[in-house]
């Protein structure tokens, strides 16, 4: 389903620089900065400036280039990518605990997505408009503001889908990486000694003389790789050749020499500081280059949008999150897709730091937390891939292990003191999402169990109807069915109370396979229980929104004829009581009644025409 077999692999490739790369692509704004702020307790010195450049060069190459761009790209499930199909694809060849302990790995790492998403669009806008202190430095007063109209209006516009903006992506984003390139060169040609900051003996020589201060300057230094998950998490939009190809020939020449441009800039002017990014520029260049800067973290703000919205999906697709109306904004791409209730949620969440923080400096301090633990998981969760899916020698994956932590836990370790600094936020948001996902998930499946325990065989009930049948009335009945060979509750109840059954009884169950798509060829099965009873079995893919209309068109093409004007839905709509339980068990058994009010209705989530439906009210204690 990669979109690289569909178009010319150029266009594809273009494509990725303005969807992929917008996160870090944007991160030369503020990471060099940060590192030198003198926050560490050492400014603009020599070693310092060789030391981090060498740090932020080989973190490119070890984490970008060799982990995620050739190691953790080739586990993909049909072309997908993301830390959720990670966890399903470590969880395939495991048992027991194990795969309750990679299932808990992947919800965290999504959980730390939902933090992280939070507060990348607003360190990314106010850094761009932060240039306005170079340009006017009367105006600084109106930065926030700014940042709050830009990140509105982008919001906005979310729910008009973002096929003809996206369009824009990928030129600006590539007018972008070649200024940046362009500025960088022109810097490292006035001062090419920095280039010897490629050497890593420079980073060694860096934790040698500025000893413990080093290890918790790593934390500033992880703002160069933030956004690395959208590689592998967009992998399904545009193929790995593309995304690989974009990495080695465009983004990445363009961040080292830009990284190094700063580094030259600092060793000659060490009081560039302020602000090294925009300083970079003449000064006929300013106001061009904080409009392309605003544009590019604009667009960065909006694959991280794009990102949250596909996590959404997948998580409410698997279970892990309650049903919610999901629009798609393209008819061609299934991936352009909107949720109102995560767009202005996220929305207010950004407002909200903005407000508080005020200067993207503020932000740098809570970021780097969230994404430094998903890449600790990510590299569990790819090595347990390696070793139960590919069958890969367990020694050379142990080795890979080894050195894949010797990079990502010092980082994440020295992200740990960023926690009273404002690292709780995104700490919190995804403690947040990883209780909410993991509530749903358990209570929904407690419901469920409650609701089985009838213990009435389908089979024999189906023969006693058809021996003994009650009043018959003309029509197709549809019973959904959450799960096979299980009497639904709305047809136990329309006997007991009605004591009618249509001529024709459809039990009908959706599933969510294991995969992104389903082909249409095992689209709808259809089994045939008694003369009057059949099974339908519709499957679709995480990616996948099912659709009535499109299974009744299956079912007619394999022979069962459905007309949707004579056909009745019957669905059980249960009123929850929690039983007794422990204190702990009760807040959460309150906080998945709460997900299940405003969790969408089934008729809306499968596009049933209402006047089709008739619900029948059950209660049961949880």
């Amino acid at each position: 389903m990669s979109s690289d077999k569909k178009q010319p692999l150029a266009a594809v490739t273009l494509a990725a620089i303005g969807v992929v790369y917008g996160d870090i692509g944007t991160s030369p704004l503020y990471t060099l900065r940060e590192c030198l702020s003198g926050q560490f307790g050492f400014g603009v010195e020599r070693g310092a400036v060789f030391g981090f450049l060498s740090l932020i060069f080989w973190l490119l190459i070890l984490v970008v280039s060799l982990k995620y761009i050739s190691y953790v790209m080739r586990a993909d499930n049909a072309g997908e990518g993301g830390i959720l199909t990670l966890m399903s694809l470590a969880g395939r060849n495991t048992g027991g605990r194990a795969t309750a302990v990679l299932v808990i790995m992947g919800l965290i790492g999504g959980s730390f997505f939902y933090g992280e998403v939070v507060i990348t669009p607003a360190i990314s806008v106010m850094s761009a408009i932060e240039g306005l202190e170079i340009a006017a430095p009367s105006l600084d007063a109106y930065i926030v503001p700014l940042s709050i109209t830009v990140l509105t209006l982008l919001f906005i516009i979310q729910k008009h889908g973002t096929g003809m903006v996206g369009k824009l992506f990928a030129p600006v984003m590539l007018l972008w990486f070649g200024v940046l390139a362009v500025l960088g060169a022109r810097s490292i040609f006035h001062n090419p000694e920095v280039l010897q900051a490629l050497n890593p003996s420079w980073a060694v020589h860096f934790f040698l003389e500025y000893k413990q201060v080093s290890f918790f300057a790593l934390g500033a230094v992880v703002l160069s790789i933030t956004g690395v998950e959208a590689l592998y998490a967009d992998m399904g939009h545009f193929g790995k050749i593309p995304i690989r190809l974009a990495w080695f020939s465009v983004v990445l020449p363009s961040l080292v020499l830009n990284y190094f441009g700063q580094g030259a800039l600092l060793l000659e002017h060490p009081e560039a500081i302020k602000n090294p990014f925009f300083l970079l520029a003449p000064d006929w260049a300013l106001i061009p280059m904080l409009i392309l800067a605003t544009l590019a973290t604009v667009i960065a703000s909006q694959a991280v949008i794009s990102g949250v919205f596909s996590l959404t999906r997948q998580a409410v697709r698997l279970g892990y999150l309650p049903p919610m109306r999901i629009i798609h904004t393209s008819e061609e791409e299934s991936g352009q897709i909107y949720i109102p209730v995560i767009n202005w949620l996220l929305y207010y969440a950004v407002l909200i730091v903005i407000i508080s923080f005020e200067h993207s400096s503020n932000l740098a301090a809570a970021y780097g937390i969230a994404v430094t633990g998903t890449m600790i998981l990510t590299s569990i969760l790819v090595c347990t891939v390696a070793v139960k899916n590919w069958h890969w020698n367990r020694l050379l994956v142990g080795a890979i292990l080894s050195g894949l932590l010797c990079i990502d836990i010092p980082l994440f370790s020295a992200n740990l003191i960023k926690v009273f600094s404002g690292g709780w936020l995104p700490l919190c948001l995804g403690l947040a999402m990883f209780i909410i996902m993991t509530t749903w998930k358990s209570e929904r499946f407690r419901l469920l169990r409650r609701m089985h325990e009838h213990g009435n065989s389908l089979e024999a009930m189906i023969a006693s109807l058809e021996k003994s049948p009650p009043v018959r009335v003309p029509g197709t009945a549809v019973y959904m069915s959450r799960a096979l060979n299980v009497i639904p509750f709305a047809l136990l109840h329309n006997l007991k109370h009605n004591k009618v059954l249509h001529e024709r009884v459809v039990l009908l169950t959706l599933r969510t396979e294991d995969a992104p798509y389903v082909h249409n060829v095992r689209r709808v099965t259809i089994e045939q229980l008694s003369p009057t009873f059949w099974r339908v079995v519709g499957s679709y893919g995480w990616r996948e929104t099912p659709n009535m209309e499109e299974i009744f068109h299956r079912c007619g093409l394999e022979g069962l004829n459905c007309r949707m004007t004579e056909t009745s839905f019957f669905m059980s709509h249960e009123s929850l009581i929690i039983g007794k339980r422990p204190w702990y068990l009760h807040l959460r058994g309150k906080l998945f009644l709460a997900l299940q009010r405003n969790a969408l209705r089934a008729p809306d989530q499968f596009e049933i025409p209402p006047n089709r439906v008739i619900e029948l009210g059950t209660q049961v204690e949880i």
